[in-house]
Parts: structure tokens; C-alpha cells; sequence
């Protein structure tokens, strides 16, 4: 049945927070639950990332004292939520695993959302970016197996392939080929709102996490290889952020994204295999709920407008995590050699990438050719897994 969640009462703010007995969740078992419970979770921990970053934010331009006072309440719970849901990955699992699976989340979120996009410049800057990170998850298993003695199908249990993508020395750009064109925001379908809300929100915690963890390791390899990716995280973080219409009002965002937490709270609940997680979705779920009630009454209040001037009518299909296995290889067949140019995408490696490129390696192979060369010394060959099949890796024309 369609489920419109401005219709919907939640959980009374007054009764959201939780006591530390509840918020001591149990994490789950890195050995047998399913994958996509885990990419379930780094998703919604980079969501709630995303709500908290963007309240302080809308609290720090805002002179309203009874606004700041609204949001501080709300924000607390999205911190406890936060801290719930992250607190369900396994403190056994190495920083590398986890790594491993925040670009499962990449690759197969981005995939689908790119799949589902109705807007076709933006399905285009969602099928750019995905090829990267499907290169990311390749050079990190090879990373992994070097390093840790193990495999990432332990981890990604097939769901997901691992083999080259658009090679990573070529994900660097001189820094205003990464600024896209935004949608309309009063013409754009508002699931594309939603859709560029959560990778945007997907890769800021992408960031944030390689910033973080890249100095915990003692190889200088892994150290150089998280130095490198990162940078890409933060070329990815403006990418997609540039898609977002900066003419949206702080109160229109505001909705966006109590509106989207619902949306994605929703679709996991609806697809969760653990029934000790599908609670934690659905306990959140109707404690946004009422985030997004309090969030349209100061739309209403502040910017003369309905919620419903900017909001679906009701949440559209679940966002669901699949393999995406057949369209990721349509695109590595078709776009594997594109750079961008300006807001758009060419085949050819001009001049500010080549002075990009120039200037990062003098001379030198990055740290993700490295991790390749010393992969195949120490173990022999590379590490992929894959269904069938090979898939050449050209360069941009042009490109050295």
C-alpha cells in the first residue's frame, strides 16, 4: 500500500530519547548475516552523518533562538540515532573490512539509484561516479588480501563483483571539472531530490571515514593507498553536492531531509533479513516521523509554503540493495574511458586533467598502481571476483 508519511503521527519527540541500556544495541554477526544488512547500516549511519552536519549547520545561520532550541532537541535523537546504528557494526572487523563494505554500499547504492533516476544528466553523474568506486573496491580487496591474508568475498559474498573499474590514477581532475550542473528545484521529480541527497550523504561519510582510519594502519602502502582514495572521496562529495539546487531555502532542505530519512528508514525496514535490525528501522522510522512533522511546521511558519509544494505525495519504490552485477558491465563497456570537462564528460584527456595528473604523480606511479605491483609480488597476479567473463581497461585518449 503506498505509505505517505506526511500523513503519519510518530513517536512524540518528548519520548524519543533513549537510556543507555537502549541504546547498548547488539551488533551483528560479520560471519553470518546477510551483506546487505551491513550496507544497510553504513548507509544509514552516513544519512544520520549527513542530519546532524546539516542541523549544526542550519543552527549556526540561523537567528531564531526557538528554532535553534527545535533543532537541538531533534539533532540530540539524530545523534542517538546515529550512534545506534553505527554501533551495530562488529568491533571485530578490521578497518579494511569495513572499508571493504563501505565501497559495497558505494558501488550497488549508486548502481540502483542510477538505474531508478528519471533525470538523464543526473543518471549520467551517478553512472560516472559508481565506476570509480567499483575501482576503489578492486584495489582495496587486493589491498586486503595483501596486508590481512584474506579474501573480500568473505565479505561481499558474491553480491557484488570485484575487478577493475575506471582506473583510479585517472579519478583525478583538476578540482572545477568536479562542480556539476543542479537540478531545477521546481521542475526536478522529487525523488531525484531524495536520490542526490543520499549518495551525496553516502560519500561525505565515505570521507569523513578515509580521513579518520587512513593514518590507523602501519603499511606505508595502505597508509598511501587511503591518502589517495580519499582525495577522490572529497572530488566525489563535491560531484554529487553540486547536483543539489543551492536555491533550495534552509526550511526546503530541512524537509528534504527529514522527508528522505523516512524514505530510506522505510525501504530497509521493508527488506531487512535481521529481525533485531528491521526494529532499529522501524523504532527510527516512526521517531522521523515526527522530525518530519516539526520540520513542515516551520516550513510553514517561516517560508509561506506547504510541504507539499516541494515533497512526493508519497514514497516512491523502495530503495533496495541487489546486485547490480549485468549493468555494471553494460557501463564498463560504454563509459569506462570518460573524464569530465567543465559540468559535462569527454573521452579525451585534456589539458587540465593532463596538468592534474602532472602535478599529483612527478614522475611517479600513485599509490593504487603500487598496491597492484606489490600485490602481485607478494602473492602473484591481481585479486578479482568475478561472474564471467573479461573486461579490457583503456585509457582516456590521450591519457599516459
Amino acid at each position: 500500500m503506498p505509505f505517505n508519511p506526511l500523513q503519519q503521527r510518530g513517536i512524540p519527540l518528548d519520548r524519543q530519547v533513549r537510556n543507555w541500556r537502549e541504546l547498548n544495541v547488539a551488533p551483528i554477526d560479520p560471519d553470518h548475516s546477510d551483506p546487505y544488512t551491513r550496507c544497510r547500516i553504513i548507509t544509514m549511519n552516513g544519512i544520520e552523518v549527513e542530519a546532524i552536519l546539516f542541523s549544526h549547520q542550519m543552527a549556526r545561520h540561523c537567528p531564531d533562538p526557538e528554532v535553534k532550541r527545535q533543532l537541538a532537541s531533534v539533532r540530540y535523537v539524530e545523534a542517538q540515532q546515529q550512534k545506534a546504528v553505527n554501533w551495530l557494526l562488529p568491533g571485530v572487523s578490521s578497518v579494511l573490512e569495513t572499508t571493504i563494505a563501505y565501497e559495497q554500499v558505494a558501488v550497488d547504492l549508486t548502481a540502483w539509484v542510477a538505474r531508478m533516476e528519471p533525470d538523464p544528466y543526473l543518471k549520467q553523474a551517478y553512472e560516472f561516479g559508481v565506476l570509480e568506486d567499483f575501482d576503489h573496491l578492486y584495489r582495496y580487496a587486493n589491498l586486503y588480501e595483501m596486508i590481512e591474508h584474506r579474501k573480500a568475498e568473505e565479505i561481499v559474498r558474491g553480491l557484488t563483483e570485484v575487478m577493475p573499474g575506471r582506473p583510479t590514477k585517472f579519478h583525478h581532475r583538476d578540482p572545477v571539472d568536479n562542480v556539476r550542473d543542479p537540478y531545477d528545484r521546481n521542475r526536478t521529480d522529487p525523488l531525484s531530490k531524495l536520490h542526490a541527497l543520499t549518495i551525496m550523504s553516502a560519500e561525505q561519510q565515505t570521507m569523513n571515514f578515509y580521513m579518520n582510519v587512513g593514518p590507523q594502519y602501519m603499511e606505508p602502502i595502505a597508509r598511501q593507498l587511503y591518502q589517495e582514495i580519499g582525495l577522490i572521496e572529497e572530488e566525489h562529495v563535491t560531484h554529487y553536492e553540486s547536483l543539489v539546487d543551492p536555491g533550495e531555502t534552509w526550511w526546503e532542505q530541512l524537509v528534504n531531509h527529514e522527508y528522505n530519512e523516512c524514505y530510506l528508514y522505510h525501504s530497509f525496514m521493508e527488506q531487512e533479513s535481521d529481525p533485531k535490525v528491521k526494529a532499529i528501522w522501524e523504532l527510527h522510522l516512526n521517531m522521523e516521523l515526527e522530525h518530519l512533522r516539526l520540520a513542515c511546521d516551520l516550513m510553514r511558519r517561516h517560508d509561506g509554503r506547504e510541504p507539499e509544494q516541494v515533497l512526493a505525495p508519497e514514497l516512491p519504490e523502495p530503495v533496495t540493495f541487489e546486485p547490480n552485477k549485468e549493468y555494471l558491465r553494460q557501463l564498463l563497456d560504454t563509459q569506462i574511458d570518460l573524464t569530465t570537462l567543465g559540468a559535462g564528460y569527454v573521452r579525451e584527456a585534456h589539458e587540465r586533467f593532463e596538468r592534474m595528473q602532472q602535478l599529483l604523480n612527478n614522475g611517479d606511479r600513485p599509490p593504487s598502481e603500487r598496491v597492484m605491483e606489490e600485490h602481485a609480488r607478494m602473492v602473484g597476479g591481481e585479486y578479482r571476483v568475478e561472474t564471467e567473463g573479461e573486461h579490457p581497461v583503456p585509457a582516456l585518449r590521450g591519457g599516459r
